[in-house]
């Protein structure tokens, strides 16, 4: 079978699935996906559902697949799971079961309530779950095992042999009773003949894209996401092993091989919020780091938008320069809360006014250029002679009384640094914006062909993608702002000879 044959037996089974079990797109997708990639998958939830059922139907699409499942307890012994002592073999003083049957034969097992293992089974199902061995008697034997679903209520509590175990289930999701009533609707009463799934897999295809897989390399961009995940996962203290970073990119690998790409690219990192948690409740700060990444993963506006912003504060900082006394507008006004806190002023409860002041050029000349006609008072003391100014009269007092200048435009050099800095940010918004349109069209074609990524999933990345065009807008907007604040001439120009003949 060729890959391309094998997606398409893929999506002929995910269609069956998706009809029959609702709302369980993510848990079909990871199932598949473990079966294809030799991984375990966590179910945990509540009974009824439809894990078992689930897991069951699996193994039903491999050509004869044997399928084991077992309800441990913290009472089972090893003869439930891997098979009665052999007499026989007693009899001649050797120590061997007979495994026919159960999970050493088995192609995919269901065992329920996974951590209540006890040790005396634990030990022989880590080394099946991971090696794919079983140590029968003196027999070190293969076992056939694709994928183990462990199904569970809770999480184990503390111990470091259910730790081990928990980690070997890469894939891991929190199932829950169906949600929308048309959906519950269709369970109860559309579905009344049992499932049995029509589209089968071989056993050497499934070998067959696992080698080919093997060969697949990684995006240089997918290596910068995981490694960035993994540095952003351990500041939050979520820790993943070693051992589980090789078995996702095998994963991804195996993904893409399906899907017939040439290389591991980053929509394929969406799968990645299937086996990073580990508690339930890091599942959205998980899917948000990785669907972050994943649409940041091409052209990172987010970056270049703080850059402008920057640049912006940067410029107006350089402008705002304190003045040596307090001007206040004549009509303009704010509330005092000081006078009207009731611990400050015998009008409890009144409120109370106060002219708006200004403390530096930036905002005086920001008031100024909205309300040309307004005049000032300088100085706290509004009975003085400089009570009722117009803006350029206030600037003469403070250049004759304070030999103030104001700073309306930038100096040279200040000002060619800012204007090579705003060129290249310019350059780059353009840049971005022919890249942003051009990358959502790519976007939306490799999101419809990658058989792995959710409906759900796909909308939640083209959205995000799409703020991508607001931040162009915005930066835009910010640039302008920018040209205008370096292409400013001066407000007014002060005539020193008339300043001092007035004077």
């Amino acid at each position: 079978m060729k890959v391309f044959n094998l997606k398409n037996t893929i999506l002929d089974i995910k269609e069956e699935f998706s009809t029959y079990f609702k709302e369980r797109d993510a848990e079909i997708n990871g199932s598949l996906l473990a079966l294809l990639s030799g991984e375990h998958v966590l179910l945990l939830g509540p009974p009824g559902t439809a894990k078992t059922l689930l897991a069951n139907k699996i193994c039903e699409t491999i050509e004869g697949g044997n399928f084991f499942h077992y309800l441990l307890t913290r009472f089972s012994t090893p003869e439930e799971v891997f098979g009665p002592l052999s007499l026989k073999a007693l009899e001649r003083d050797e120590f061997s079961r007979r495994i026919e049957g159960y999970l050493p034969t088995a192609h995919i097992a269901l065992l329920d309530e996974i951590f209540k293992a006890n040790s005396s089974i634990l030990n022989s199902l880590l080394t099946i779950l991971n090696e794919r061995k079983y140590h029968n008697g003196k027999e070190v034997m293969d076992v056939p095992l694709f994928s183990v679903f462990g199904a569970s209520n809770e999480l184990p509590e503390e111990d470091e042999s259910l730790e081990a175990l928990y980690d070997r289930f890469l894939f891991r999701y929190s199932v829950d009773y169906i949600q929308h009533e048309e959906n519950l609707d269709d369970l109860i009463f559309e579905n009344v003949e049992d499932f049995t799934p029509s589209t089968k897999l071989g056993v050497g295809n499934i070998r067959e894209i696992r080698k080919k897989a093997r060969q697949l390399p990684v995006d240089p961009e997918v290596r910068t996401i995981i490694k960035g995940l993994r540095r952003e996962l351990k500041s939050s203290n979520i820790f993943i092993s070693d051992r589980r970073w090789k078995k996702i990119v095998n994963v991804l690998r195996v993904a893409s091989a399906v899907n017939g790409h040439r290389s591991v690219n980053r929509m394929t990192v969406v799968l990645l919020q299937h086996m990073l948690w580990d508690l339930p409740e890091q599942k959205e700060t998980i899917r948000k780091f990785i669907l972050d990444r994943v649409v940041s993963g091409g052209t990172d506006t987010g970056k270049l938008k703080q850059d402008v912003i920057d640049l912006k504060n940067s410029i107006y900082t350089c402008l705002r320069m304190e003045l040596p006394d307090t001007v206040a507008c004549n009509k303009c006004y704010e509330e005092d809360k000081k006078a009207s806190n009731p611990r400050n002023s015998r009008f409890s409860g009144m409120k109370t006014q106060k002219n708006l002041t200004f403390s530096n050029t930036l905002d005086f000349l920001k008031h100024h250029l909205e309300f040309p006609g307004h005049t000032y008072s300088v100085g706290l003391d509004y009975s003085n002679l400089n009570s009722s100014l117009n803006f350029e009269s206030v600037a003469e007092y403070f250049h004759r009384k304070y030999a103030f200048e104001f700073k309306l435009s930038l100096d040279y050099g200040d000002k060619r640094l800012y204007e090579k800095e705003y060129e290249n940010l310019e350059e780059r918004r353009n840049y971005f914006r022919k890249q942003v349109q051009e990358e959502e069209r790519a976007l939306e074609d490799t999101l419809r062909e990658n058989i792995w990524v959710s409906g759900q999933d796909s909308k939640e990345i083209m959205m995000k993608y799409r703020s991508k065009n607001t931040d162009i807008y915005e930066i835009a907007s910010h640039l302008s702002e920018i040209r205008a604040l370096l292409e400013k001439p001066k407000v007014f120009d002060i005539d020193l000879e008339r300043v001092e003949e007035a004077a």
